[in-house]
C-alpha cells in the first residue's frame, strides 16, 4: 500500500515532534538558571558575564529568526527541527564537559544559539500552520504548548538530577534526550515537505528571501501583528520571566514561594495556548487577540498590591499565565491567513524577532528603571499601557483577508 504524503498522520507528526522540540530547547535555555550558582561556585565567574552570554545567544536567536522561517516556507521543517535538536544536543554534550568560559561560550552561545534558533516557537507554529486548513489553531496551540510544558514537566527532573548528581549530569542527560528525539523526528518527518500548503501553493513559493520580505512589509496586516508582537515581547518575556522574581524579593516574599509562582505560571501558560487555539479556530481572531492584550493589561494592576502578599503573586502568575503565550496561536493563524501559507514562515521569522526586540527592551527597562526610581511602579505602568497599546493594534487587523488562502 502507497503511504499518503501530507496526509493526517504527517501533519500530526509535525505537532508532536514540534511540542517536544520545543519542551527539550525551552528546558536547555532555562537551565542556565538552575545551573548559574553553581558556575558560580565552581568556576568563579560573575552572574553578570553569565547573562552577558545569554544576551548575546538572544541576540543570535533574533537574527537567525526571520532565515529559519523562509527555510520553513521553501523545504518544511524536517531539516531545521533535527539539525536545531542534534544542535541543542551538541550544545549540552559541550556544557556537561566545559572547564571554561571560552567553553562555555562556544556551546551556549554558539552551538545552543543556533540550535534555539532553529526549535523556534515561531518555527514550530509556521510549520503547522501550513500544514492545517481544519483545526489550524486547535494544532498550533498544541504543538507551542510545548515551550512551557518542558519548563513544567522537565525541569523539576532535570533540578533533582542536578540536586543529585550535580549540574553535569543534567546536562548529560539533556544531550541524550535531544539526540535521541532528533534522530525519531528525521523519521517521523520523513514526509514532511509534503505537507505544504494546500491552496495556492504555487504563488510566492520561488521569491527570493529579500522579495518575500518585501512583500510582506506592504501588508497592514503584518505591521498590526508585527508591532503588537513586539509589544506582547516586552509585556512578557522582557519584563514579567526576568523581573517578576526579583522584584517579589523586593517586596519581602522569599525565594520559595517566588519560584513556586513562576511554575505556576508556565503552567497556566499550557492550558492558556491549547484554549487560545481552541478558541481560534471559534470565534474572530482578531477579538481573540486584541482581548488578550487587553485582560493582560488588566493583570498588571495587580502588582502594586504586592507588598509580602504571596497569595497575590500567586493570583498574579496564574491570570497573567492565562493570557502569556496565547498570543501565539492567533498570530499564527492570522499570519496565515492574511500573508499566505506559502509565507507564514517568513512572516511568522519576521514576527518573532520583533518579540525578541521587545524582550530585550523590557528586560533593559526593568533594570534601569529601578536604578533611577528605586522601584518597579514605572516597569508596571509602562507594561500595563503597553499592552493596552498592543490591544489596539492587534484590533485593527481585519478579521478576515480578502487574500485568505492564497500562498
Amino acid at each position: 500500500m502507497t503511504r499518503r504524503t501530507g496526509g493526517f498522520e504527517t501533519r500530526w507528526a509535525i505537532v508532536v515532534v514540534g511540542f517536544v522540540a520545543l519542551s527539550l530547547a525551552f528546558s536547555g535555555r532555562s537551565m542556565l538558571s538552575l545551573a548559574m550558582d553553581e558556575w558560580v561556585r565552581e568556576f568563579g565567574w560573575t552572574k553578570a558575564g553569565i547573562s552577558g552570554v545569554m544576551t548575546a545567544t538572544l541576540i543570535i536567536m533574533a537574527g537567525l529568526a526571520p532565515l529559519v522561517g523562509y527555510a520553513i516556507d521553501r523545504s518544511g521543517p524536517r531539516l531545521i527541527l533535527t539539525a536545531g535538536l542534534a544542535l541543542v544536543g551538541a550544545s549540552s554534550a559541550v556544557l556537561a564537559f566545559m572547564n571554561s568560559m571560552l567553553a562555555f561560550i562556544i556551546g551556549f552561545a554558539g552551538l545552543g544559539a543556533l540550535g534555539f534558533g532553529l526549535v523556534a516557537t515561531h518555527a514550530v507554529s509556521s510549520a503547522v500552520a501550513r500544514s492545517f486548513d481544519v483545526g489550524q489553531g486547535r494544532a498550533v496551540g498544541i504543538a507551542t504548548s510545548g515551550s512551557t510544558a518542558g519548563q513544567f514537566v522537565f525541569m523539576p527532573v532535570l533540578g533533582l538530577m542536578l540536586a543529585g548528581g550535580g549540574w553535569r549530569l543534567g546536562y548529560e542527560a539533556l544531550a541524550a534526550a535531544c539526540l535521541l528525539v532528533a534522530i525519531i523526528a528525521w523519521w517521523l518527518l520523513r514526509d514532511a515537505s509534503a505537507a505544504a500548503p494546500s491552496h495556492g501553493a504555487a504563488e510566492g513559493t520561488k521569491e527570493s528571501f529579500i522579495a518575500r520580505v518585501g512583500y510582506l512589509l506592504r501588508r497592514p496586516a503584518f505591521h498590526g501583528l508585527f508591532w503588537s508582537f513586539l509589544l506582547c515581547g516586552y509585556t512578557s518575556t522582557g519584563v514579567v520571566e526576568t523581573h517578576l522574581i526579583p522584584f517579589a524579593q523586593f517586596c519581602g516574599i522569599p525565594p520559595a514561594p517566588s519560584a513556586l509562582a513562576f511554575g505556576i505560571l508556565m503552567g497556566v501558560n499550557t492550558l492558556g495556548m491549547v484554549a487560545a487555539g481552541y478558541l481560534t479556530d471559534r470565534m474572530n481572531r482578531t477579538v481573540l487577540l486584541a482581548s488578550i492584550y487587553f485582560f493582560r493589561s488588566l493583570t498588571f494592576l495587580l502588582l502594586p498590591l504586592l507588598v509580602q502578599e504571596t497569595a497575590v503573586l500567586w493570583i498574579f502568575a496564574f491570570l497573567f499565565g492565562i493570557f502569556d503565550y496565547a498570543t501565539v496561536p492567533p498570530t499564527a493563524s492570522l499570519a496565515a491567513s492574511h500573508l499566505g501559507k506559502a509565507r507564514v514562515g517568513t512572516a511568522m521569522g519576521l514576527i518573532s524577532a520583533g518579540h525578541s526586540i521587545g524582550a530585550a527592551l523590557g528586560a533593559f527597562a526593568g533594570g534601569y528603571l529601578f536604578d533611577l526610581t528605586g522601584g518597579y511602579t514605572w516597569l508596571w505602568s509602562s507594561s500595563f499601557g503597553l499592552a493596552l497599546a498592543a490591544a489596539m493594534i492587534a484590533g485593527l487587523v481585519p478579521a478576515r483577508s480578502r487574500t485568505a488562502a492564497l500562498a
